[in-house]
């Protein structure tokens, strides 16, 4: 079972690994996206992705990922090369292995709390542990909200049940894109608070992209990006070294 409390489960090894990956999105000016990233993402950890804007920060989330593929390189995905899988099997890599937690909620308004949570094992072809799913709701501060619509749920709240949704499957890692980005301050440093408490008790791997230094500093390390290729990186980060080096990354 994944999510199991630290001292109950070793976390060795790395989850994704991205070697030689370059993009380059096809056009008159071949835009590169990404210009031979190597780096690895560990189990159990929790990492932030920074840069610049347009520096590749999306586009190596989306490879990683393996909603997008490299022009070149390799990614290692739960110790499987996404290169080589071809539809539908690299969308049951995704849905078996990895949770998405975006800026957007992309809750299904029609569906209930519990059955938005649900929504990705059922769509995995798996059981829905329901009773796991409502510890988990549990867990991010939503009991006795399993049968509210998003549309009764305030924005904060919305955030919780795609938390909730990502984590409800145990994937292998949880990739999230400025999941703080559409929220206020105090409820931001809630949602990152518990996914730092994910980490921290139950060994989740999350790769989140953010432009906020304050964000970046809940993670235990933060890689920078700058013109499509990786530019340093910082373990134990604090909000004033992160945005000192973002500051000098935009000189």
């Amino acid at each position: 079972m994944m999510f199991r409390r630290k001292s109950q489960r070793p976390h060795t090894g790395d989850v994704v690994e991205l070697t030689e990956v370059s993009k380059i999105y096809p056009g008159r000016t071949g835009v590169r996206a990404l210009d031979d990233v190597t780096t690895s993402f560990a189990r159990g950890s929790f990492t932030a992705v920074m840069g610049p804007s347009g520096s590749g920060k999306s586009t190596l989330l989306h490879c990683a990922a393996g909603l997008d593929r490299p022009t070149s390189g390799r990614v290692s995905l739960a110790g499987k090369d996404v290169g080589a899988l071809r539809e539908p099997k690299l969308t049951t890599v995704r849905r078996r292995h990895v949770g998405f937690v975006f800026q957007a909620f992309n809750l299904v308004d029609a569906l209930t709390v519990l059955e938005n949570v649900v929504l990705p094992q059922r769509f995995a072809g798996v059981s829905p542990d329901r009773d796991w799913a409502r510890e988990v709701l549990d867990r991010v501060g939503l009991r006795g909200r399993e049968h509210a619509r998003p549309g009764q749920l305030s924005g904060g709240q919305q955030q919780r049940v795609a938390l909730a949704r990502a984590l409800a499957a145990r994937p292998e890692v949880i990739f999230g894109d400025e999941p703080t980005g559409a929220l206020d301050l105090a409820t931001g440093r809630e949602v990152l608070g518990l996914l730092r408490r994910f980490v921290d008790e139950f060994a989740a791997t999350i790769v989140m992209v953010t432009h906020d230094p304050a964000a970046a500093a809940w993670a235990d390390r933060v890689v920078f990006l700058a013109d499509g290729r990786l530019a340093g990186d910082l373990t134990a980060p604090t909000a004033d070294v992160v945005a000192t080096r973002m500051t000098e990354l935009t000189r």
